[in-house]
């Protein structure tokens, strides 16, 4: 459904949540790992998404990447999403065709504009705190 790009990029922010719940931050090789993506991939991903302010990025011996409070209790996954994929998950036709509209359907756009509505607004009502919290209860995995 998301991009590879996407899924490490959620990946490594419920990570980072985490572990800024535990008040600790995190490096690169270690969100690498535990998300099982290339280091280097890993690295442009929190890049992007420290441009976007959905983490904090500390340069230097004892830095890492963060997330404070309102970062973990505020970011949703719609903004997260957003910020590597776009909005064309929300907007697109499921056939790829460019002119699909409710004037112009193609055989699926009334399906899949239900599906897309209902995705968006789980999205973005779902925080970063929520599954964070879920991580660190031992509820949810990032890693089989």
């Amino acid at each position: 459904m998301f991009s590879k790009t996407c899924e490490y990029g959620i990946k490594a922010v419920l990570m980072i949540a985490k572990r800024s719940l535990e008040n600790k931050r995190v490096n690169l090789k270690e969100i690498a790992e535990e998300i099982d993506s290339p280091e280097a991939f890993t690295a442009k991903i929190l890049q992007l998404l420290a441009k976007q302010k959905i983490i904090d990025s500390l340069k230097g011996p004892t830095g890492g990447f963060l997330m404070n409070q309102d970062q973990i209790h505020g970011v949703s996954l719609l903004q997260i999403v957003g910020a590597i994929d776009g909005d064309k998950i929300y907007n697109g036709c499921a056939l790829g065709l460019h002119d699909c509209d409710a004037d112009k359907p193609c055989p699926m756009h009334e399906q899949f504009v239900s599906i897309r509505d209902n995705l968006k607004n789980m999205l973005s009502n779902t925080t970063v705190y929520e599954l964070a919290m879920e991580l660190k209860e031992g509820q949810t995995y990032l890693v089989r």
